[in-house]
């Protein structure tokens, strides 16, 4: 329970950073507002089709009498809108690292620079971490469409696809969001995909109590716009948490480690 109290605090930390840094934060908000105008056209349009979605999926029910048919369908759109924020909380956070990558980058250099010490640099050209960072959000992407599946299939069981099965995607949500948002400052550090899935799944209550409560507030457009910058920041912080940060280890070496893990990962399937 340490390590869940530890993850929210590492989010909080992070607000306050970009509290005090107001042109990071101001800054940090515009590729977050880009992405969210596109994502809100994008669910409109989808919610406004869920009743059709859900009748064309479940067409055994048509015959159904009331007000079991009702019941039924009325949960799995409630399934369905539960589903699709999953995935667009996901992917928002993975499309908006890609869209504002240079700028967040910086950002997690400029808290690692407060924190004292060595600044890892990754070693790597900026197009090479793009393409990492599109990589890793094909990787990303297949992984949560595959769990949207599973999570939709299991909404069809009775009682647990209404209950368990929501409060599970929250949780696989957060953990996503973790891996997502500690990418950045991971890459530097030369850790990639597979490894920092290791990483994160070795300390998962850390992980899901960073995660979980911005699942939660990104669910409010507008928070997520506000909070990106922070999240940011505080991912770059536990990240010092997760990998002990040796202060002897010379920053040049840090670049070098990066540039060489990339080298070695080149053409390897990380999804």
């Amino acid at each position: 329970m340490r390590d869940l109290a530890s993850g929210f605090g590492y989010l909080m930390k992070g607000q306050r950073w970009v509290a005090r840094q107001g042109r990071w934060w101001g800054f940090g908000m515009i590729p977050a507002l880009i992405t969210l105008v596109g994502y809100a056209a994008a669910l409109v349009a989808l919610f406004f089709w869920t009743d059709d979605v859900i009748a064309w999926a479940t067409p055994f029910a048509d015959d159904w009498s009331s007000p079991w048919l009702g019941v039924f369908r009325g949960a799995l759109s409630i399934l369905f809108a539960a589903i699709c924020l999953f995935l667009a909380i996901i992917t928002f956070t993975a499309v908006t690292l890609l869209v504002g990558q240079p700028f967040y980058e910086s950002l997690s250099e400029a808290v690692d620079r407060s924190e004292g010490g060595a600044v890892p640099e990754s070693g790597l050209s900026t197009w090479a971490e793009v393409w990492i960072g599109v990589r890793e959000a094909i990787a990303l992407l297949i992984r949560v469409a595959l769990w949207g599946v599973l999570f939709f299939a299991l909404g069809f069981v009775p009682g647990v696809g209404q209950t368990v099965i929501p409060v599970l995607a929250f949780c696989v949500t957060a953990f996503f969001l973790t891996e997502e948002l500690t990418s950045i400052a991971l890459l530097r550090r030369g850790v990639l995909l597979k490894e920092r899935r290791r990483m994160l799944r070795s300390r998962r209550l850390l992980s899901l109590g960073f995660g979980l409560p911005l699942s939660l507030l990104f669910l409010l457009p507008l928070v997520a716009v506000f909070l990106m910058p922070g999240a940011v920041a505080g991912a770059t912080l536990l990240v010092r948490d997760l990998t002990g940060e040796d202060e002897d280890e010379p920053e040049a070496s840090r670049g070098e480690t990066a540039a060489g893990a990339f080298n070695g990962a080149d053409g390897a399937d990380d999804t």
